[in-house]
């Protein structure tokens, strides 16, 4: 299957449109002796407005398009005919978008709703017409004024992934298998660490048609809450998730122990940010089907002393307590 390219963090560079100037116009007309000033306004500049979208789960259209124009407005012509307006330019980006200006840093705006809309950058303001400045002391004015520039800036977008369910894991714990028997996700799926390298997104659905949004966050290692790895650009993506599934390898190798994974990556989470402590989470004891996944759980609940699900993710078993699980939490 063909990798797919994300993006969460891209630079754009934005341009609105810029007003039409007025006119300054005299009706001029065979048998009309006293025709008068009939310049008419120029049309307001298009905005260039980002708009977010559902649909929409990374920011990769906008790194390949980073420059973003909104049309100029045409100027007012003579017989007080008006420009035509600029077209504004709408943006669309993913829920969870976090806006920062470029030069300062400065928080702009964040879009999490669909179809939350802001106005990155304002369109020119239309000069207007001599026919605005026809008065008794001045019947033929020839005074009109320019339409006004455009905003033009250069901003930062970044996205955190907006999830009901974010998946935890070490790598190759089995988090994109587990995804994509849940889902209708294709996540890649190989025998070795760091299969994943992006954060996947899956729609877990229901027979009455309720949906749960579901993201494969890559694999966190050790020290992630310093920048190790990649980190940074993998914890953002859980702290919008409003649940978490701890997916464990019950496996057990020389280098992973199930217990210990489950109460570093529980450390590595609110020391990246205290809040995270607090989601609700369930935790999966996956790879049931090994060997000695059993051993490894039973020592596991003696550690943990936490409430377990089994399961396996390739074999497919142990999956419709999890969707019931979720259910309940969500629309029961």
């Amino acid at each position: 299957m063909k990798h797919v390219v994300f993006k969460d963090r891209v630079k754009l560079y934005i341009r609105a449109g810029n007003g039409g100037n007025g006119c300054c116009s005299f009706r001029r007309e065979k048998y009309i002796p006293h025709g008068g000033p009939d310049g008419g306004d120029g049309g307001n500049g298009g905005s260039v407005i980002l708009q977010c979208d559902s649909n929409e789960d990374s920011l990769l259209p906008l790194y390949y398009k980073p420059h973003q124009r909104a049309t100029h407005a045409q100027h007012g012509k003579g017989s007080q005919c008006h420009g035509r307006n600029g077209t504004h330019k709408i943006v669309k980006v993913p829920c969870g978008t976090i806006v920062t200006e470029d030069e300062t840093g400065n928080f702009l705006a964040e879009l999490v709703e669909h179809g939350e809309e802001f106005i990155i950058a304002h369109g020119g303001k239309g000069g207007i017409g001599n026919i605005h400045f026809k008065s008794s002391i001045n019947q033929a004015p020839q005074q009109f004024t320019e339409g006004t520039l455009g905003e033009e800036k250069t901003v930062w977008l970044e996205l955190k992934l907006v999830a009901d369910v974010g998946l935890v894991g070490y790598p190759n714990a089995g988090k994109s298998t587990l995804l994509s028997q849940l889902t209708h996700a294709h996540p890649k799926i190989a025998p070795y660490p760091f299969t994943t390298l992006n954060p996947i997104i899956g729609t877990l659905e229901y027979e009455n048609f309720s949906r749960l949004r579901m993201a494969d966050i890559p694999g966190l290692i050790d020290g992630a809450h310093n920048g190790v790895g990649l980190g940074h650009q993998f914890l953002r993506h859980i702290e919008r998730s409003k649940f978490l599934l701890f997916v464990i390898d019950m496996a057990g190798t020389d280098q992973r122990n199930p217990s210990a994974d489950f109460l570093h990556l529980r450390e590595e989470l609110r020391l990246h940010r205290e809040e995270l402590s607090c989601t609700p989470y369930l935790v999966l004891a996956n790879k049931m089907d090994a060997p000695d996944a059993a051993k490894h759980l039973k020592e596991f609940r003696e550690r943990t002393d936490e409430t377990v699900y089994e399961i396996s993710a390739k074999e497919g078993t142990g999956l419709e307590p999890i969707k019931e699980f979720l259910y309940g939490h969500f629309f029961g």
